[in-house]
């Protein structure tokens, strides 16, 4: 088995384009709501379902240390998935790029604390991965029937092996 090391970049909203969204508070508040008291920061993300319906979901996710093991990525091809933090842990992002249903390219992300994820439906991507730290998260995904995951297991797995905090 080859080891094979993958490099982490922060997370910023252009480098993270291709495969979702950043959702985070930028700039001012598009809009004050509920009497001045509440600036909202509109459509942050592009959710996407093929049938069902949106639905909000409460994960509890262990930590991850370093070095983590990339061994597995997974895509939910019928609709997006957005991943909150409800605390203000950090979490390792896996994502990877398509060629003919096969995962290549992972690229690896680190959020900084007040950053949230949508990733567009059908794009590859790593576990839930709390750095450090056991998290919470709001999911927002699609609740429906028939199958919305399809798991690619790597023969050489990849590695981080270290995270700019």
């Amino acid at each position: 088995m080859t080891r094979k090391i993958l490099d982490v970049a922060p997370l910023t909203a252009d480098a993270f384009a291709p495969y979702g969204d950043v959702i985070e508070a930028r700039g001012e508040p598009t809009k004050m709501i509920n009497q001045g008291m509440c600036g909202r920061h509109h459509d942050l993300a592009r959710l996407d379902f093929a049938d069902g319906r949106a639905g909000i979901s409460l994960f509890d996710a262990k930590a991850r240390h370093l070095p983590h093991v990339v061994d597995m990525v997974e895509r939910h091809p019928e609709g997006s998935q957005a991943f909150m933090p409800v605390s203000q842990v950090r979490f390792l992002v896996v994502v990877a790029d398509d060629e003919h249903g096969t995962p290549v390219n992972p690229k690896a992300f680190v959020t900084a604390p007040g950053q949230s994820i949508n990733l567009h439906r059908g794009v590859w991507h790593g576990v839930l991965a709390p750095i450090g730290a056991p998290g919470q998260f709001a999911v927002v995904d699609r609740i429906g029937d028939g199958a919305n995951l399809e798991e690619h297991w790597f023969d050489d797995p990849y590695i981080v092996e270290a995270i700019e905090m």
